[in-house]
């Protein structure tokens, strides 16, 4: 099964999420846009791997709190392009936490740098404009997901395999799916 580590927006970044490909798709540009449901920031794509549980166990060993978070413009690598987002020192922390504890129980990830970023669209027929105004409030992720990526016949399809969450000043709970 192919998974990733990620934290989900929630629903007033959602709504900046969409005003800004309404945004894109008003300048003519086409392509693959992420769907609503599928808007994430991954912290660790882990790829094919088959012993999820392995995964969760290694994610509740990281000490997870609350961070906030917030969309600060658009960026892109190529035809791909993304809210880039402006993320608190603590999620950075989190996440070099998050891949040593992936390292140190031998669960395989992409070591490419963190780059905080939502995908809105995949091969983009022509560049975006980049003045696009953003809007954005500041969220606070208060959990951090195992993700399953599957493909549908409309696209990529996200289920939660598991997930841990963080409450201020207490330590991590793990939170297990049905795998």
């Amino acid at each position: 099964m192919r998974l990733f580590i990620a934290v989900k927006p929630d629903g007033k970044t959602l709504d900046t999420l969409v005003n800004m490909q309404e945004k894109m798709k008003k300048q003519g540009v086409y392509g693959n846009y992420t769907s609503l449901q599928n808007l994430h920031i991954t912290l660790a794509f882990i790829g094919e791997y088959d012993k999820p549980q392995k995964v969760l166990d290694a994610m509740k060993t990281v000490k997870f709190s609350p961070f906030e978070l917030f969309v600060k413009g658009t960026g892109s690598f190529g035809e791909l392009y993304f809210a880039d987002m402006a993320v608190s020192d603590n999620l950075k922390e989190y996440v070099k936490d998050l891949r040593a504890a992936l390292d140190k129980a031998g669960v395989p990830y992409d070591k490419k740098k963190f780059t905080p970023h939502i995908t809105l669209l995949r091969r983009a027929s022509k560049p975006v404009v980049r003045n696009i105004s953003v809007q954005s409030e500041p969220m606070t992720a208060d959990n951090v997901i195992l993700m399953r990526s599957d493909r549908g016949e409309r696209g990529m399809i996200y289920t939660p395999v598991g997930s841990v969450s963080g409450e201020k000043n207490q330590g991590s709970k793990i939170q297990d799916q049905e795998i």
